[in-house]
C-alpha cells in the first residue's frame, strides 16, 4: 500500500503494487536465459543459499515471511537487546584481549578507548603472581577486568579481589568477571575441574560485589572445534543450564544464578548469520529463564570476539577487513562488549600496532559510524527476523539433543560433540577445497612475493580437548611445503601457463589458473617457451572455441618439450590433456596432487 507524503504528491500512485508471483516470473525469464528451466517456487529456490544446520537463504524476504514478535528492546524475550537503550548511550564497551602484558601495553589500551580488560591468567598467559604488576596503573574501579585462568581461577579471582582491596576499591564499584568456566575448560583441555570453589566463588560475588559477575559462558571453544552457528548456540545453552543448576544446588537463588553468568560468542565475517545468532541466543537464554521461573532476570549479557577461525596467517593484512565486519556485526547484533582479535593473533603475540588497530575499530564504529546511537537498527529487517528464528530453533534443538544425552559435561566425556562438531567442520572443509568459501590472499588472490609478518611467539593455548581448527589450514600446509622447497633450492615449485589464442580469449581463465596455484605455492609462469620456464607441468589456458581447435595439438607439443603433466583450464575431454582446473574443483586435493608429483615434500 502506498503512503500519500503530506503535500499529497507520490510518483508511485499510478503504478500497481508489484506481486510475489510476478517477481517470481521475472526470475524465471532470468533463469530461462541461462539454460534454467524452472518455474515458481522452484524458481526461487535455484536462487537460494544453503547455510549449515539445514537453513537456506532466500533471494527475497516480504511480509510473508513472518517470525514471532521479537518483543520491545529491554523486555523478554530481549531479542532485540537486554538493555531498553541498547548501546545508545556510551557504545558497547571495548574490551582488549592480553595473553601478556609488555610494560604499558594495558595502561595504552585503556588510554586509547578500551573500557575494559580480558585477561589470560595462568598457565599459557599472566603469572597469578604477575597480575598486580599487569593492573599496576589502572584505575579498578573505573574499567572492568574479566579473568580467563582456567584451573588457575580460584588463584586468580582471590588475587584480583585482593587487588580491589587495596586499591581502596568499594565493592559496589567493582565490575567484571571472575570467568570461571569449568565446563569451557573441560572442553579446552579434556580435565574436568571441581564445581565447588566456582560455588564459592559465585556466592561471595552474589553477597558481596553486585557489579562482578563469577562466571562465563564461553563458546568459542565449539566455535573453533568446526562447530556450527547452532551448534555454538546449543552448547552455550546446555553450559548456561548445568551452571544454573550446580548455582542453585549450591544455595543461590535462581535470579542470583542467572546473574553471575555472562555469554561469550564468536563474531565472523558473515555479518548477518551473526546479527542472528546474538539476537538468537539472547531469546533462547530468556525461555530458559521463564522455564526456571525468572523470566524478567532472564536478559543475556553477552562478550562477542571476532572469530579466530576465520583469522589468516598469511596476508594477515586482510584480517583487518574481517574483524571489521565481525564487530559491526557485533554491535548491531547487540553484544554487550565486543573483543577485536589484531590481526596478527594468528601469528603470535601481537605488536603495539596491531593492538592500536584493533581498539580503534570499535572505537570508529561507535564514534564516527554512530552505529550504537540506533537500538537494534536490524530489527524490523524481514530477512533478520526470520533467520533469527529459525537459528533460534535449530540452536534449541541442538541443545534438546544434549540435554536428552545427560547434559554437557556427558557429551564431552562421550566423545559424542566432538563427533558432532567434526562433521560440521567436515563439510565445511570441503567447501574450502573447492573454494566454495573463499579466503581472500589465501585461497583467492594470494601473494607468493609478499613478505612474511613476524612477531614473538605467543604462549601455547590449553589443548588436550576439543581441536581448533582455522579455516586456512588446508591451504597452509600447501604453502609451507612451498616454503621449505624455496628454503632448500632456492625456487618455489612453478607450472606454466600456456596461453592460446588473443587475450581476450585467455586472460579469464589464465587469471583463474594463476590464483589456483599460487594458493598451493606454486608460482605461475607466463611468456616465454616452456623450455624456458623451468616448470615440469603446464596449463591450457583460453576459451571453449579455442580448446576445440588446439587444445590437443597443444598438448601434444608441450609433452614434447618435456611436461609431465599438462593441465587445462576448463571442462572437457580432449587427447593429450591429464586433468582439468575449473571453478569447483577440489583445489586441495589438485594442488596436493601437483607437489607429490613435483617431489615438493
Amino acid at each position: 500500500m502506498t503512503v500519500l507524503p503530506d503535500d499529497g504528491l507520490s510518483l508511485a500512485a499510478e503504478f500497481p503494487d508489484a506481486t510475489h508471483e510476478q517477481w517470481q516470473r521475472l526470475v524465471e525469464g532470468v533463469l530461462r536465459k541461462s539454460g534454467k528451466e524452472v518455474s515458481g517456487e522452484a524458481a526461487e529456490d535455484a536462487l537460494s543459499t544453503t547455510l549449515e544446520d539445514g537453513l537456506r537463504t532466500r533471494p527475497l524476504y516480504t511480509a510473508r515471511d513472518t517470525a514471532p514478535d521479537p518483543g520491545l528492546p529491554g523486555f523478554p524475550p530481549y531479542v532485540r537487546g537486554a538493555r531498553p537503550q541498547g548501546s545508545a548511550a556510551g557504545g558497547w564497551d571495548i574490551r582488549q584481549r592480553h595473553a601478556a602484558a609488555p610494560d604499558g601495553a594495558v595502561l595504552a589500551d585503556l588510554e586509547n578507548g578500551v573500557t575494559s580488560l580480558w585477561l589470560l591468567v595462568g598457565r599459557g598467559g599472566i603469572p597469578v603472581s604477575g597480575l598486580a604488576r599487569a593492573l599496576d596503573g589502572v584505575y579498578l574501579d573505573l574499567a572492568p577486568v574479566v579473568l580467563d585462568a582456567g584451573r588457575d581461577t580460584e588463584a586468580a579471582a582471590a588475587e584480583l579481589l585482593r587487588l580491589y582491596d587495596a586499591k581502596g576499591v568499594a565493592p559496589k564499584a567493582v565490575r567484571g568477571n571472575l570467568g570461571a568456566d569449568p565446563l569451557g575448560y573441560e572442553a579446552r583441555t579434556g580435565e574436568p575441574l571441581d564445581f565447588a570453589p566456582v560455588a564459592a566463588l559465585a556466592r561471595r560475588t552474589a553477597e558481596e560485589f553486585p557489579g562482578l559477575r563469577a562466571l562465563t559462558v564461553d563458546a568459542l571453544p565449539y566455535h573453533e572445534a568446526g562447530g556450527s552457528a547452532a551448534q555454538e548456540l546449543g552448547a552455550s545453552l546446555a553450559t548456561g543450564v548445568a551452571y544454573l543448576r550446580e548455582l542453585t544446588e549450591s544455595g543461590l537463588g535462581v535470579e542470583q544464578a542467572l546473574g553471575q553468568l555472562e555469554f561469550r560468542y564468536a563474531a565472523t565475517a558473515d555479518q548477518f548469520l551473526t546479527i542472528a545468532k546474538l539476537r538468537a541466543a539472547r531469546r533462547l537464554w530468556a525461555r530458559v529463564a521463564e522455564v526456571s521461573g525468572a523470566a524478567d532476570a532472564g536478559a543475556q549479557v553477552q562478550h562477542a570476539v571476532t572469530s579466530p577461525v576465520m583469522m589468516s596467517r598469511r596476508d594477515p593484512w586482510v584480517n583487518m577487513l574481517r574483524t571489521t565486519i565481525a564487530t559491526l556485526a557485533a554491535g548491531v547484533g547487540g553484544a554487550d562488549s565486543v573483543t577485536v582479535l589484531p590481526f596478527d593473533h594468528a601469528i603470535g603475540l601481537p605488536d603495539a600496532f596491531a593492538r592500536r588497530i584493533a581498539r580503534n575499530t570499535s572505537t570508529i564504529l561507535v564514534e564516527e559510524s554512530h552505529l550504537a546511537r540506533v537500538i537494534d537498527p536490524a530489527g524490523g529487517s524481514w530477512y533478520v527476523e526470520r533467520l533469527t528464528d529459525e537459528l533460534a530453533h535449530a540452536g534449541w534443538e541442538f541443545f534438546r539433543t544434549i540435554e536428552r544425552d545427560g547434559g554437557q559435561a556427558a557429551v564431552l566425556r562421550s566423545g559424542r560433540l566432538r563427533t558432532d562438531l567434526a562433521a560440521t567442520w567436515a563439510q565445511r572443509s570441503k567447501k574450502l577445497a573447492k573454494r566454495r568459501e573463499p579466503i581472500t590472499g589465501v585461497s583467492e588472490f594470494p601473494l607468493l612475493a609478499e613478505k612474511p609478518v613476524e612477531r614473538e611467539p605467543a604462549p601455547e593455548p590449553p589443548s588436550g580437548g576439543l581441536p581448533r581448527v582455522r579455516r586456512d589450514e588446508a591451504y597452509e600446509e600447501l604453502r609451507a611445503r612451498s616454503d621449505a622447497h624455496l628454503a632448500a633450492t632456492g625456487a618455489r615449485p612453478r607450472v606454466y601457463l600456456a596461453t592460446l589464442g588473443s587475450a581476450a580469449e585467455y586472460t579469464g581463465r589464465a587469471t583463474f589458473a594463476s590464483n589456483l596455484f599460487q594458493a598451493g605455492g606454486i608460482e605461475p609462469v607466463t611468456g616465454g617457451s616452456f623450455e624456458e620456464s623451468g616448470a615440469d607441468e603446464a596449463v591450457l589456458c583460453s576459451s571453449d572455441d579455442r580448446y576445440a581447435e588446439q587444445a590437443e595439438s597443444a598438448a601434444e607439443s608441450l609433452k614434447a618439450a618435456g611436461a609431465r603433466h599438462v593441465f587445462l583450464a576448463g571442462r572437457g575431454g580432449y587427447a593429450g590433456v591429464d586433468s582439468y582446473v575449473f571453478a569447483g574443483c577440489d583445489a586441495v586435493a589438485v594442488l596436493s596432487e601437483t607437489l607429490d608429483r613435483m617431489g615438493v615434500s
